[in-house]
């Protein structure tokens, strides 16, 4: 009978062992949320250049393929539209097109952080999101960040186009912000700090938070 306890011992551990083992799987399995060819804590490797809009009329018509604009916002003059962001992009008049999208920003640039807000009194990064998705292309999204992103394909920092989205991880091990890219490596977000606005990718603060983008599955 002795000489039986210590093998009741080990086969005891051994199931212990396996539950340990099959519960830290699982739980990985559950948290991961990013492509393949990243691991964990790996910073960018985003440089401006990489992010270089390319040139021609293909690269534009490609844009608007990916996402067509759904409806048009009014009460203010597309001339307008185009005078007032085409600087702050850095690119030509010429190069706003999608008006629907420029006047939905421009009703919404400006309105204060508020977390979990969907309202011009308050909005945060993934309900602004939702809300420019639903209103400018007729996509429904909804969720957090993470539960965006896994609407996503990933996709290559050069093939950013216009209404990509652009994620990161700011001072958290999970993503945490997420804008809408634009042209010219500039992306329109609710920041905690100043509201709706546009940034750019090059920045050094996103440079360092800066994690992926994706294209939303329709």
């Amino acid at each position: 009978m002795k000489k039986e306890i210590p093998f009741i011992h080990l086969l005891l551990w051994a199931f212990i062992a396996i539950g340990m083992l099959d519960s830290c799987h699982s739980s990985k399995k559950a948290t991961k949320s990013k492509p393949s060819s990243q691991s964990n804590g790996q910073q960018s490797t985003y440089t401006p250049s990489a992010f270089s809009p390319a040139k021609g009329d293909k690269k534009k018509r490609k844009a608007k393929e990916a996402y067509p604009p759904a409806t048009e916002e009014s009460g203010v003059k597309e001339s307008t539209i185009a005078a007032k962001y085409a600087p702050i992009l850095g690119v030509s008049k010429k190069d706003i097109t999608n008006y629907a999208l420029y006047k939905f920003i421009d009703s919404w640039y400006g309105v204060p952080y508020k977390f979990a807000g969907r309202t011009k009194s308050g909005v945060d990064c993934s309900d602004l999101a939702s809300l420019l998705f639903q209103s400018v292309f007729g996509i429904t999204i909804g969720g957090n960040v993470t539960d965006i992103y896994r609407r996503c394909i990933p996709i290559k920092g050069s093939e950013l186009q216009e209404g990509d989205l652009v994620f990161f991880k700011i001072n958290s091990k999970s993503l945490s912000h997420v804008g809408i890219y634009l042209q010219n490596h500039k992306f329109v977000h609710a920041s905690v700090h100043a509201g709706v606005v546009i940034s750019d990718l090059g920045e050094d603060y996103y440079r360092k938070y800066f994690w992926g983008a994706g294209r939303l599955l329709k």
